[in-house]
């Protein structure tokens, strides 16, 4: 049974402006909300692929897109790779492309792989659940890593201001025992800053777990490179969809809009990013920080 709740889901959608014949990329299915919509709303009409890495989130939440479109797709694997998943499917190009980049509520509550500090679970962090595979996890950052690194991914992906002290503590717990699960490194944190910091309104150990989960699955990198190479899919007047979640998205979105806008390659649909209502940030508090921004190319 999936908890999570998808944001800013109607502007979105309507965003996209979808037509009859395009061919639709759900870069960030996950809980299958956006895509569920799309498919009610066009059916047979358009070819839907969606995307996860994460293969629980595609079998869990297919049933949803596929009882209104028989032309959706489900491909196990990185959003970067979009390129290579269009050309396995034969398509040549992508006129709408949706990309959410929040973290699913399901991946946060009921993933098993380390993603919220108030579970006790292994410390994975990793968005694909292929145990077959040797994965790069946040055990291996927690465990492995030289002290100065981890301090530069903790304060590099989040600015937490006790990044320095908490490799520290680090450092020093592993080499009493290694760091193996979320409540492990949360006592380890928390042992490494000041009370009020513990007290506070944000949990101490938020900032940390954030920039273990974008280094564990280089969401950064993976962003830079879908966008351009699903640009480079967008067919003439195609659109772009993008919801971000903190400041790092925000900065290459912009960096990535002001390129192509000098450019002449595409226009901002919404000049002012649409933000969720009051009414949806007091149902899903986790909508707070979500910002979409719609693109569309240039002919």
């Amino acid at each position: 049974m999936t908890h999570h709740i998808t944001v800013l889901l109607h502007e979105t959608v309507d965003g996209l402006d979808i037509h009859k014949g395009d061919v639709v990329v759900d870069g960030t299915f996950g809980g299958g909300g956006h895509s569920a919509l799309i498919a009610e709303k066009f059916g047979d009409s358009i070819t839907l692929v969606c995307i996860d890495q994460d293969k629980d989130a595609l079998d869990q939440n297919k049933e949803k897109v596929t009882k209104f479109c028989k032309n959706a797709h489900f491909v196990e694997s990185n959003t970067r790779n979009i390129s290579e998943v269009l050309k396995g499917l034969g398509l040549t190009h992508a006129n709408r492309i949706l990309l959410d980049l929040g973290l699913s509520s399901d991946q946060f509550e009921i993933s098993g792989r380390g993603f919220s500090f108030r579970k006790d679970e292994p410390l994975l962090m990793t968005f694909s659940n292929d145990s077959a595979k040797h994965i790069f996890t946040a055990y291996d950052i927690v465990n492995e890593w030289e002290q100065e690194s981890i301090s530069d991914v903790i304060y590099g992906y989040s600015e937490e201001h006790f990044s320095r002290h908490i490799a520290e503590a680090i450092v020093k717990e592993r080499e009493v025992a290694p760091i193996k699960t979320t409540f492990d490194l949360v006592r380890v944190i928390e042992s490494a800053v000041p009370n009020w910091y513990r007290k506070g309104k944000i949990h101490p150990a938020t900032k940390t777990f954030q920039s273990l989960r974008i280094a564990v699955n280089d969401e950064l990198g993976a962003l830079k490179e879908v966008l351009e190479t699903g640009f480079e899919l967008l067919a003439p007047e195609g659109r772009m969809a993008l919801i971000s979640f903190h400041s790092l998205e925000d900065r290459i979105l912009k960096v990535f809009f002001k390129a192509k806008a000098e450019e002449d390659k595409l226009v901002l649909i919404n000049k002012k990013v649409i933000a969720p209502s009051r009414e949806e940030e007091k149902a899903n508090p986790r909508s707070r920080s979500a910002k979409l921004r719609i693109i569309q190319k240039n002919k």
